[in-house]
């Protein structure tokens, strides 16, 4: 008989298989995040007749591409595993196991933050090359970035990885890679919905809104991070790191660090604002 519980163990997170090579559904699911951005991007230019260019756009997209897998793959192991890929440096870049005969294992392991902070460099580099304001830039992308994130945590869920806290509420669900086999929250349908289609829906219905340059990125910064600290509650800590900060993990900890830079932003281009107004 069917059980919702029970949905993780009939789903496959290989999408297909080249030899030994494995194609997964979290592959497609970047990709898939990376085209809705684009395409909502090119939306917006089309519908509120931005001044950018289409293939302003397309260039982007390649540099946030790299910035996000270079960023995110980096911030795995500074943030999350770090005394392993010291020891293991090749593992970093490396898809393939070498210390008992040679398997492939795929490259395992992607931050979040380190993604985030690899894509506002990129944005800062791009915007520098291309001699565009660096804020407006970001608020012209900011609405269209939840939803395609929606997409990597559905992509965690289809590989089982990521789940939450062992709790007893009915809509839990056993995933395969839990060793103790116990009802866990779904923490990344939570992310999903939550970090991704509610702040989607929130952020771009303000997208027109300009109370100054930097308002959508604060707003998003500040938002996310109040979000994803709640939900860390009933998420999993990494086995390998467990709790950071007392009852606080490294998830919190590195959200705290985005609401205080939304904060800042907006204290500093708002205050800015204000003054212009009352000149």
């Amino acid at each position: 008989m069917f059980h919702w519980s029970d949905i993780p163990k009939y789903i496959d997170p290989t999408l297909f298989s080249i030899g030994p090579i494995e194609i997964r559904w979290y592959a497609l699911m970047y990709i898939v995040a990376f085209l809705t951005v684009y395409t909502l991007a090119l939306y917006r230019i089309k519908t509120e007749k931005l001044e950018y260019a289409k293939q302003t756009i397309i260039d982007f997209i390649f540099w946030a591409i790299l910035g996000v897998l270079i960023g995110g793959r980096l911030g795995y192991v500074l943030f999350y595993n770090f005394r392993y890929f010291v020891s293991n440096p090749l593992t970093i870049i490396s898809p393939f196991d070498v210390s008992n005969g040679f398997h492939y294992t795929g490259i395992s392991g992607m931050s979040y933050h380190g993604g985030m902070i690899g894509l506002f460099l990129v944005l800062i580099l791009f915007c520098r090359k291309n001699k565009m304001d660096v804020l407006p830039f970001a608020d012209f992308f900011i609405p269209t970035i939840p939803i395609g994130y929606t997409f990597g945590r559905l992509g965690n869920f289809i590989n089982g990885e990521l789940y939450g806290r062992v709790t007893t509420v009915p809509w839990g669900m056993y995933f395969p890679l839990d060793a103790t086999h116990q009802l866990r929250h779904p923490s990344q349908l939570y992310e999903a919905f939550s970090e991704g289609i509610l702040l989607f829906i929130i952020l771009w219905s303000l997208r027109k809104t300009k109370f100054f340059d930097g308002f959508l990125l604060s707003l998003y910064l500040i938002s996310y991070g109040l979000v994803r600290i709640l939900i860390e509650f009933v998420r999993e800590p990494d086995s390998q790191l467990g709790f950071i900060l007392g009852p606080f993990t490294m998830g919190q900890i590195l959200c705290a660090a985005m609401i205080l830079g939304g904060t800042l932003i907006m204290m500093d281009r708002g205050s800015g604002s204000r003054k212009h107004i009352t000149k």
